[in-house]
Formats: structure tokens, sequence, C-alpha cells
């Protein structure tokens, strides 16, 4: 399972990029899998490659760039992911949730996480974006949390609620964002997989059955961390695929990637106009 971080690791951390890094964010971005490129119209960029950051997972999947980027993003400081960790690439769960836990310690209060993710539901399509309104943790369900070991009682409680995952305010500003913008949002429940292959589809039956409208490999372990240390989150999905639920199609990371074009203008609009109404 990896080793656990002692608040002095997590401070260490923040420490070290505040030494490159002259502004406190107050809202951080995580950008998944072919959407980094909201990243390059950040201004006055602070960009920090992950492997130069002690103790920083390092991403290692096509379409995850692996930097942070600190500046401006429509008059907000940010503190965005270009890339992230997954538990599949051999991270233990401690790894992928420290990011959210050095974005707590720099003073982060928002965050805004994106991910890819594959079309559970039948009436979504490939580039529709979808206002995450819960999740299904069934990767936590089984044990692997970020949440698991000595609990740090100055981050949060043991015990944290996980009544309202995703802040309700943030989800009314990006519907009406969204529909200021005539973007079309979904709305739907995300469930978390280990992954790295893609569902079969009674996989995907089963996933449906149990109240899934969107399935991908991350954003929940991050987002469980975010909720335990009281930091508020919008969980957007770029839907990257169709819902493949007799198995007459293929799926692979090209077209995740792919459709990533198709979202990253969509999803830029969104997150700008929510941003310049905080």
């Amino acid at each position: 399972m990896g080793k656990f971080f002692t608040l002095a690791d997590y401070d260490e951390i923040a420490n070290r990029i505040r030494e490159r890094v002259n502004i406190e964010p107050h809202v951080g971005l995580i950008l998944g899998s072919g959407l980094g490129q909201l990243a390059d119209s950040i201004e006055n960029a602070i960009k920090i490659p992950y492997h130069k950051i002690p103790h920083w997972p390092v991403s290692t999947v096509v379409g995850h760039q692996g930097r942070l980027v600190f500046g401006q993003l429509e008059g907000q400081n940010v503190m965005v992911m270009q890339g992230r960790a997954h538990y599949y690439e051999g991270y233990s769960m401690a790894e992928v949730g420290l990011p959210v836990r050095v974005m707590q310690r720099l003073g982060v209060e928002t965050l805004i996480v994106t991910n890819a993710a594959g079309s559970v539901n039948p009436n979504f399509s490939p580039g529709d974006l979808m206002l995450i309104t819960d999740h299904l943790n069934l990767i936590g369900m089984t044990g692997r949390t970020p949440l698991r070991g000595p609990n740090l009682d100055e981050l949060g409680p043991r015990f944290p609620d996980m009544g309202r995952v995703y802040d309700r305010e943030l989800g009314a500003l990006a519907r009406k964002v969204a529909t200021e913008n005539q973007i079309q949002l979904q709305e739907g429940v995300y469930i978390c997989l280990a992954g790295p292959a893609f569902e079969t589809p009674a996989d995907l039956r089963f996933l449906r059955a149990i109240g899934a409208d969107a399935v991908g490999m991350s954003t929940v372990p991050e987002v469980t961390v975010a909720r335990h240390g009281g930091t508020r989150v919008l969980g957007i999905s770029g839907i990257s695929n169709k819902a493949n639920l007799d198995g007459d199609t293929l799926t692979t990371h090209e077209e995740v990637l792919e459709a990533g074009q198709i979202i990253v203008p969509k999803l830029a609009a969104l997150i700008r106009g929510v941003l310049r109404n905080f």
C-alpha cells in the first residue's frame, strides 16, 4: 500500500514550492487526460515539473504533461495540475492523494477537478460535459482509500461526512455559466474503478444498474482528500466515448485524447465563467 505521509512531509513539499512561487493560490485545478491545454492560457505562469518536487507522484500516461502551473486565470490565483497520477500506475492511494494535501497546505480553498470519462449513460455522447453530482467510490469500498492509515487531526476528522461531496453552490454556478454560454451540461454520477483495462460490456451494464452515468480511473481519491480537509469541490467529466453496453465498439486511449480536443474549448469556457463569478 506504500508509505503514509505526515503533516511535516506535506509542509516540506509546500515550502519547497513556496521557494519558487510568490502567490498564494485559492483555487486548485486538476486537469485530466487530454484536458491540460487550459493551463496554457494562465497569466504570469510559473511552471514546475512534477519530478522536481519531492515525493510528488509523476504522471506516466500519454495526455498528462506532468507539471504544476501557478498564475492567474480570470483574476483568480490558481494552482493547476497539468496531469495527474493514478493508482494503476503503481502509486499508493496516499501518493495519489498527496497533491491535494499540498494544495490545502498552500491555501487552496476550492478544488475544480476534471477527468476524461467513459459514458455509462446511453444518452451521453462523446464530447459532452457532465457535472458530477455525486460519485460511487467502488475502489474505496474495497479499502483502497487515501484516508487509510493514521488520521491527521490537523487536516480533518477520522470519519469525514461524504453526504455533500460536490458543492451545491458551485454546481448551481456551473449550470448558470453553461446556460449563458449555450453549453450543454449533462449531470450524473461518476464511478471510479482501478483500471487500467477498460470495462467489459458486462461491467458497464452492472455499473449502469447501480446508478453510474460515467466511469473513470481517477478523481474520487482526490475528492475524498479534499472533503476530508474541508475543501469545496466542483467536478466536471468530459465524456470521451459512447457507452459500449453491447460490446460492438472498441475503446482506446487515443479515442479519449481525440475527444479531449472537442471537450477542451467547452471546458475552458465553463471553468473561466465559474472563476469570473467567484
